[in-house]
């Protein structure tokens, strides 16, 4: 099931930009410490890198990505969900538009 509230969070309302507006995000915080972002890529092909564990969950539109060390591309669409290595990378690419959450670990 998508979820699309996200009740009792603490939001920083200073949105992270990246990739010149490409990409923007929203911290949360949840009363036990857990922080997760919850954002939007638009239309492009960026290389993220992560410290943490990430679990990209898909809210709405669809994404093709890959992670390192591997050379296939795969589709998330709303519903999915992917896992990325923490100290690692992946390449997404977005036609339209691409709604998230960062699930970190």
């Amino acid at each position: 099931m998508i979820q699309e509230t996200i009740n009792n969070v603490a939001v920083k309302t200073k949105a992270n930009v990246f990739f010149d507006g490409k990409c923007i995000s929203h911290a949360i915080t949840f009363a036990d410490g857990t922080k997760k972002s919850v954002g939007v890529v638009l239309k492009a092909s960026l290389t993220f890198n992560t410290d943490a564990a990430e679990i990209m969950e898909c809210v709405s539109g669809e994404c093709t990505y890959k992670l390192t060390g591997s050379n296939e591309w795969l589709k998330s669409v709303a519903g999915e969900s992917f896992s990325v290595p923490a100290k690692s990378s992946f390449d997404i690419k977005v036609d339209n538009e691409y709604h998230y959450i960062c699930h970190f670990g």
